[in-house]
């Protein structure tokens, strides 16, 4: 259980910037001082960058953090195309970064902090831009070789979900991810308050615009599909477990893609990683013990930043 209390508050008043042919909202503190560093939130489905509110309070004082809207969520415009798969949030995400952060920016200033696929598109970006990177904070994150059977029983409804008439009803006409999987899973299945969801459903009122809520699990690369997918993670995952940049990982009891027993697995075999354990949590550990993310996020960032 989280130390302090978990506000529904919403702090910050979003900038936009035209993106390829939409747009993206995001979260910008600004810089403390010029030589600050700048830290990246990145959320997942079917989030927003609400889901860090009680997070970056805890480093707005040392450092810019931006938190961006994937397009098609919070309050970012939509893709023309509708189409939402992974590749096409690679490069629009690629987009707001050379708007925001572009090449000239200072290497090795830039930190990420991500959780679900927010994790596929920024170890994406950061491992391709390794130069820029300083620190690599994560939770709950994709992993390579995932399999549908490994699964827990809880997780088999995700079968359903890959099952285009059945997803479809249970994703876009009924919601499940917001009011079930994001809603009452949360805090040890007490749920999260009204209020909160009330933030996390105002993008998704009307059920047309919940595509990209369904794409995102139907894009989860479970037994080597999609191939795109499953090709772009293995090569950030390999990247992931070699690089020497360092590392926060957080995870949670009992977890859903990080259980216990493969956090303890990733620390071991991973490089300059430091592993946390928040306590009980399921997926969006952002709202399970925020506070903590942010106090020990904080001592990270700043050991790193003086250690430069």
């Amino acid at each position: 259980m989280a130390e302090q209390e978990i506000s529904t508050e919403f702090p910050f008043t979003k900038k936009r910037v035209s993106v390829l042919d939409s747009s993206i909202a995001y979260i910008d503190t600004g810089a403390p001082t010029s030589t600050s560093s700048t830290i990246i939130f990145i959320h997942g489905n079917p989030t927003s960058s609400y889901i860090w509110r009680n997070v970056i309070p805890h480093l707005s004082s040392i450092a810019r953090c931006l938190a961006p809207d994937l397009v098609g969520f919070g309050d970012s415009g939509k893709m023309p195309a509708n189409t939402y798969y992974l590749r096409d949030h690679v490069r629009y995400f690629g987009a707001f970064m050379d708007t925001l952060l572009p090449e000239s920016t200072d290497p090795g200033k830039l930190f990420f902090v991500l959780q679900d696929w927010g994790s596929a598109i920024g170890f994406n970006w950061a491992s391709q831009n390794e130069e820029r990177v300083a620190g690599l904070v994560f939770m709950e994150f994709m992993l390579a070789d995932m399999k549908l059977d490994n699964l827990p029983t809880s997780g088999q409804i995700f079968r359903d979900f890959r099952t285009e008439d059945v997803g479809r009803r249970l994703i876009i006409d009924e919601n499940i991810f917001i009011e079930i999987i994001l809603g009452r899973a949360s805090r040890a299945g007490r749920g999260l308050a009204e209020a909160e969801m009330v933030h996390y459903r105002a993008p998704f009122l009307d059920p047309k615009s919940r595509e990209p809520i369904y794409r995102f699990p139907n894009e989860l690369p479970f037994d080597g599909h999609p191939a795109d997918v499953d090709e772009r993670v293995k090569a950030y995952f390999t990247w992931l477990m070699k690089t020497s940049i360092p590392k926060l990982m957080f995870w949670a009891s009992p977890g859903a893609f990080i259980s216990p027993d493969k956090a303890k697995e990733l620390a071991a075999q991973m490089k300059n990683v430091q592993s946390v354990d928040i306590g009980a949590g399921n997926h969006y550990l952002q709202e399970e013990n925020p506070h903590l993310i942010g106090r020990v996020t904080k001592e990270f960032v700043e050991q790193i930043w003086q250690e430069k």
